[in-house]
């Protein structure tokens, strides 16, 4: 079983997401029982809030539910919990190093390595007010995140 961390700044919008995106590509290629995702945050601003609202009607949007969400801190022990935690910018890279004390197993990476422009971030809709734009960065970053899982099976 592969297991897969989405993380951003709060847990309300970019990383729930990835994680509610992430799973729903998972189910349409029938990898339940293969891969597992979750959502957390890097700060503690958020924790206990559900998904943003403009963030869970883009989900909304394309058919994919996100009820029941409630963001939760990055923790240490989530370092050997997951195979992979995935950001959505450098900051959030910076604060993933800082809580899990280090990346000694090269789990790190950022959502859009997985796509045609690896180095760039996921933009914050939280200040960007583009969900858009998020969304389909989103998107790319897991579909080619799954793709690259199948293709290692």
């Amino acid at each position: 079983m592969k297991k897969i961390l989405f993380v951003c700044l709060g847990n309300i919008c970019r990383s729930p997401m990835a994680e509610y995106t992430m799973r729903e590509l998972i189910n349409k290629a029938e990898l339940q029982e293969q891969i597992t995702v979750a959502s957390a945050a890097t700060s503690t601003e958020e924790i206990g809030n559900p998904v943003y609202p403009p963030a869970r009607k883009k989900l909304e949007e394309h058919g994919i539910a996100c009820n029941g969400h409630q963001a939760r801190q990055l923790c240490r022990e989530d370092y050997d919990a997951f195979d992979l935690l995935i950001g959505m910018d450098r900051s959030n890279l910076n604060g993933m190093i800082r809580i899990c004390g280090g990346d000694p197993q090269n789990k790190f990476h950022l959502l859009m390595d997985y796509t045609n422009r690896p180095g760039e971030e996921v933009a914050d809709p939280w200040y960007t007010r583009n969900f858009d734009r998020t969304w389909q960065d989103v998107l790319n970053g897991c579909t080619g995140l799954l793709a690259q899982l199948k293709a290692n099976q």
